[in-house]
């Protein structure tokens, strides 16, 4: 079973955003269900699946949901017959960096965090990078399309101006704040973003970054040094955003939950949902109510 958010206008439909995808599923033979975001997003999960028929397990095609929101989600689901593939716990590992960093360590950038918001732990966080450039996000995400205010600090020896940033990206963040503040050494990178989807730790399909769809890879990433290290994590749908550093090597720059991952306009939902979705069961055929006669004489 698919899982997309229903249209708030329209909720007997899907949203718009995802119903190129529940078309996709349903003339390839999958149940699609429609549940409502807004209803998950404020903690009330029995609300959202007023509309869910059936049993069985589902993969959840969305808005991105905070891990708590997502715990409550598959608790109402399993209630009524339904487990979601990536159970909570997975959902967590890959939604929110610490979840995933020290096993892709090797091939990210390095990386500190605090817990919460307060200046103190952004100042010891700061510190133990070092300096130089970093890049700031919390948990989740970052604000790059904030990049000079909330996202890039040009050097973390400035504590002033690197808080300046870091409060900045607080404000911006809102009620949307995740964990805490997220540091990053800052890489130089001379391609656009990769968006790679894994499923059980196999990459199924590389293109280009939803930010820039129609800037597909000039090349092929590399993945053999990635790939032990994804498939290690053990988890069930993830996406892997890729890009080549300045000295020719692809590195990780985010790693996340594939049902809450943007598909980028210019990859059809048919190549994102055909690796992921079962197969349409082909039907027995039904028994004559006589033998069909195919023109063979049996023997006396």
């Amino acid at each position: 079973m698919l899982l997309v958010p229903a249209d708030p206008l329209r909720p007997r439909h899907p949203d718009p955003h995802f119903a190129p995808e529940a078309l996709t599923a349903r003339e390839a033979g999958v149940p699609v269900a429609l549940v409502d975001h807004d209803a998950l997003a404020r903690g009330d999960a029995d609300a959202a699946l007023r509309r869910l028929p059936g049993e069985g397990e589902a993969v959840y095609r969305g808005w991105m949901l905070h891990a708590d929101r997502y715990a409550a989600f598959a608790e109402a689901l399993a209630t009524r017959g339904v487990t979601l593939r990536t159970r909570p716990d997975q959902y967590r590992r890959a939604h929110e960096l610490p979840g995933w960093y020290a096993d892709l360590a090797p091939v990210t950038p390095v990386t500190v965090w605090t817990s919460g918001d307060g200046r103190d732990a952004f100042d010891q966080a700061r510190t133990e990078l070092g300096d130089g450039p970093a890049v700031l996000r919390d948990y989740c995400k970052s604000m790059k399309h904030y990049w000079h205010e909330a996202t890039l600090i040009p050097d973390l020896a400035d504590a002033e101006a690197a808080w300046a940033v870091a409060r900045r990206f607080r404000e911006l963040r809102e009620d949307d704040f995740v964990g805490g503040f997220v540091l990053r050494r800052f890489e130089q990178f001379t391609s656009a973003e990769v968006r790679t989807w894994w499923r059980d730790g196999q990459c199924v399909l590389v293109g280009p970054h939803p930010d820039t769809p129609n800037l597909p890879p000039d090349t092929t990433p590399d993945l053999t040094t990635i790939t032990p290290l994804v498939a290690a994590l053990s988890l069930p749908f993830v996406t892997v955003d890729l890009a080549q550093r300045d000295d020719g090597v692809w590195r990780v720059v985010e790693l996340g939950d594939a049902q809450v991952s943007d598909r980028p306009a210019t990859i059809t939902p048919a190549r994102l949902l055909t690796p992921l979705l079962p197969p349409t069961p082909t039907p027995h055929p039904t028994p004559p109510d006589r033998p069909v006669d195919h023109g063979v004489v049996a023997p006396n």
